[in-house]
Order: structure tokens, then C-alpha cells, then sequence
């Protein structure tokens, strides 16, 4: 009778514990059931979700939305301009989008829409610039300009005061925002004691657009910034490669636009420079000195040359604390393509050509056969 109880238990037992597994397998089914479906749902309504997001508002609609996009706006600022506006569906699925697509350098302006432009359509107008009415202002800034310069060049085009451009841009509390709303190129270099102006070439030489009665300098100064961003993006890598950092790349550009005017002088003095360091020679440009001594002069005197400032390349060894104007972007190429040669000396002819020397004595000799 044990014998047989016990073998009862021991099939009962099996039997109890097959149903248990049956149950726990009938359990685990159902939850990744679920899981999947929930995965699966999830998928499609994001994909819906996103999808409607990139659609025109209302594609039959002709109506006309008259939309401001204001100088200096971030990707972001106008991400949200459009969807108050009824422009786009989602400000933030069009930032993914343009993010993902790499699209920027948009334009300020005032811009005609209507909800049934397609997402591309509305990029395309925002990069192109397709506004509704013409700029207010059109103001150029040059290669080779100081702050100074660029300063005096906004007075004389637009009611902005120099004296109030150059109080903002020298301004420790604004730079130190500046620095986090371009971390990619203002770097704590710009900070050194010894630099005159923190933002000393780094407003970027174009022409800009200004399409309010009263902008403001904030506005202004940030556009010049985006399109120095926009163009050093395209180099970042390469200024690495260079051994430089940013702001010795930026402050060895502006040195090259200074001395040269053309592409093959500036790929040519930039090679002059760099063989100029290898060997451990002074640069000894002169638009150095005269940043250094603050002023403009025609000719340049040896006392001058001995101003002991951080920015006079005939004094300290290597480049300048920091640029001493902005600078073209072929200036930017020369200094990270330079052309190779032996040469360590140049000089201009009353005539604007320049002639390049290996030695001193030659250098001397084309001094006295187009200069003295």
C-alpha cells in the first residue's frame, strides 16, 4: 500500500507540474504577445506620427502666411516661428529633419508661405532666401577689416552706433554667452589678458541683409558669428590635422589676408610663414606692428618694429596672441594648404606684386631694386 501511494503522489506530482509549465509557457506567449504588440503599435504610430509631422499643414490650402524670420535665429528659433505660424506641423520633427538632412545657413527675411508648401519646399525657400520684400539695409564688411573698421562700416549703413558696437562686442558677460552659444570655435583663447578685442576676426567678412528698422547689435553680431560657424565647419577636421587650434588657425588667416590679395599670393605667404617657423625665425609681418601700435601709418619705422607688444611678430617668436582682422575663407585654405617652396623672405612692389626670396641678401637685393 506505501509503494502504491506513493507512486499515486509521484504521478500526481508530474501532472501537477506539467500544468504549471503548460501555464507558465501560456503566460510567458501572451506577454511577449504583448510585448510585441506594443512594439509593433508603438512603431507604426510613431511612424505615423512623424509622418504626418512632415506633411504640408493643409496641401489644398492657397492661404497666405506672411512670416518674420528675425537676424540671428537659431535653427530652433525658427523651428518655432514656423509652427506658431501655422507653417509646419512640428517644430521639433522639422529640427530633426533639417539636423538629420544637414540643412542650415537659413536666411533672415520675411518670407511669403502658405500650409501647403511641403517641408523641402519650405528648407529650400529658408536657404535660398525667397523673401517678400526687399532688405532695409545691405551692408558689406570686407576682407581684412578690425573691429574698428567693421564697427564705423555698420554707423555709416544702419542706425547702430560704433562706439555702442564696440562697447558690445568687448563686453566680458555677453562673450562669456557668445562662448556657449558657439562652443565649436570661441574658445577660452579669445579670453587671454593680452588680446585687445575677444572678437577680433571672428566676425566673419560678407554681405548681409537687414531686413529690420532697428536691429539690434546682438542680432548682428550673432549673424557674422553663424557665418563664421557655417565656414569653419567645412575645415574642422583639417584644422586639427594642421597641429593648429582654431584660434591660431583664425589668427594665421589674418595674417595672410593682410599681406597678400590674391589666392596664389596668399597660398605662397603662407608657406613663407610656416618655413618662417620651422626654422624658429620670427614672422615679422608688418600688419602686426601696426595692429600693435594701434594706428595706420604708410611707412613703418625701425623704432616701430621694436614696439614690445604680444601682437608684434618682430618682437615675440611665433604667431600673434590673437587675430588682427577677419579673414576670406581662401586665406583660411591657404594657411591649411600652403603652397610648398624654400622661400623666407616677400616683399611688395609699388605695383602690388610680391617677390619671394630664400636668403637675405636676396632679399635685400629686390628691396633695393623695387622698394629703395
Amino acid at each position: 500500500m506505501t509503494k502504491r501511494k506513493k507512486t499515486g503522489d509521484y504521478k500526481e506530482n508530474l501532472i501537477t507540474r506539467s500544468q504549471e509549465a503548460e501555464t507558465v509557457r501560456k503566460i510567458v506567449a501572451i506577454i511577449i504577445l504583448a510585448l510585441v504588440l506594443i512594439l509593433v503599435i508603438g512603431g507604426i504610430s510613431a511612424y505615423m506620427f512623424i509622418k504626418s509631422s512632415l506633411e504640408p499643414v493643409d496641401p489644398d490650402s492657397d492661404e497666405e502666411i506672411q512670416v518674420e524670420i528675425p537676424m540671428g535665429s537659431s535653427s530652433s528659433d525658427i523651428a518655432e516661428i514656423l509652427e506658431e505660424n501655422g507653417v509646419i506641423n512640428n517644430a521639433l520633427i522639422f529640427r530633426f529633419y533639417t539636423k538629420f538632412k544637414n540643412e542650415s545657413d537659413f536666411q533672415a527675411g520675411e518670407y511669403t508661405f502658405t500650409p501647403s508648401l511641403t517641408i523641402d519646399e519650405i528648407i529650400e525657400s529658408l536657404k535660398n532666401g525667397t523673401v517678400l520684400k526687399e532688405a532695409i539695409y545691405t551692408v558689406t564688411v570686407p576682407e581684412g577689416k578690425t573691429l574698428e573698421q567693421i564697427a564705423d562700416i555698420f554707423e555709416k549703413s544702419t542706425p547702430i552706433e560704433a562706439d555702442a558696437f564696440l562697447e558690445r562686442v568687448n563686453d566680458e558677460e555677453y562673450i562669456e554667452q557668445l562662448m556657449d552659444q558657439y562652443p565649436s570655435f570661441l574658445t577660452e583663447e579669445i579670453l587671454n589678458i593680452d588680446i585687445k578685442m575677444p572678437l577680433e576676426g571672428y566676425l566673419f567678412a560678407a554681405t548681409y541683409s537687414i531686413y529690420e528698422e532697428n536691429p539690434s547689435i546682438d542680432s548682428i553680431i550673432e549673424t557674422m558669428l553663424s557665418k563664421t560657424e557655417s565656414v569653419l565647419s567645412s575645415y574642422l577636421d583639417d584644422i586639427t590635422a594642421s597641429d593648429l587650434t582654431i584660434h591660431e588657425a583664425i589668427t594665421m588667416a589674418s595674417l595672410v589676408e593682410k599681406e597678400a590679395s590674391t589666392e596664389d599670393q596668399r597660398s605662397q605667404i603662407a608657406g613663407v610663414f610656416y618655413n618662417r617657423m620651422d626654422i624658429g625665425m620670427k614672422l615679422q609681418t608688418d600688419p602686426t606692428v601696426l595692429y600693435a601700435l594701434g594706428e595706420h601709418k604708410e611707412k613703418i619705422y625701425l623704432k616701430d618694429l621694436e614696439v614690445e607688444s604680444p601682437y608684434n611678430t618682430y618682437y615675440i617668436d611665433g604667431l600673434p596672441v590673437g587675430p588682427i582682422s577677419n579673414f576670406a575663407e581662401s586665406s583660411l585654405e591657404a594657411i591649411l594648404y600652403p603652397e610648398e617652396s624654400d622661400y623666407l623672405y616677400f616683399l611688395h612692389d609699388s605695383e602690388g606684386n610680391i617677390h619671394y626670396s630664400e636668403t637675405d641678401d636676396e632679399h635685400e637685393q629686390l628691396k633695393s631694386q623695387y622698394i629703395d
